[in-house]
C-alpha cells in the first residue's frame, strides 16, 4: 500500500549544475545520487530529486516543504546563506518579516535558484 512506502518531491529544474549548486550549498543536503537520468538529494529520510526541463520553476505553488522544530533559527541559518523569504498579501495568507501564522503552524517560504517555491514549517505546540 502507498501508505507503507516512502514518497520524493521531484523537482523541476531548468538548469541542473546551478539547482545541484543551491541543494547542496545553500540548503546543505547530501547529493547522494547523481546520473543523467537521476539526481537524488536525501534530506530527513527522504529525497528531492531534480530532473532538468525547460519548465523549471514555472509552477506557481509549493513544490516542497519541510517541517522543522524552530522556523526562527532555520531561517536565520537559511538567510545566512543568501535565501529571500517571500512576502504574501492574499486571503487566508499574509506573512509579516517571511512568516505566516495560523493556530497550528507557522511558516515561511523561498525559491530555489530555478524559481521553484518552497516551504519551511513549524507546528505549534497544541499542549
Amino acid at each position: 500500500m502507498l501508505s507503507d512506502s516512502p514518497i520524493a518531491a521531484i523537482i523541476p529544474v531548468s538548469d541542473m549544475n546551478r539547482a545541484k549548486q543551491f541543494y547542496s550549498e545553500t540548503l546543505g543536503l547530501p547529493l547522494t545520487k547523481e546520473t543523467p537520468e537521476d539526481t537524488r538529494f536525501e534530506c530527513g529520510g527522504t529525497v528531492i530529486g531534480l530532473y532538468e526541463t525547460p519548465y523549471g520553476g514555472k509552477a506557481e505553488h509549493t513544490l516542497a516543504s519541510w517541517k522543522v522544530d524552530d522556523l526562527d533559527a532555520e531561517m536565520s541559518t537559511l538567510r545566512s546563506m543568501g535565501v529571500t523569504f517571500e512576502e504574501y498579501d492574499l486571503p487566508g495568507i499574509k506573512t509579516v518579516d517571511g512568516v505566516v501564522e495560523s493556530d497550528t503552524m507557522r511558516g515561511a517560504w523561498f525559491k530555489d535558484s530555478e524559481g521553484n517555491i518552497l516551504c519551511v514549517t513549524e507546528e505549534k505546540d497544541q499542549g
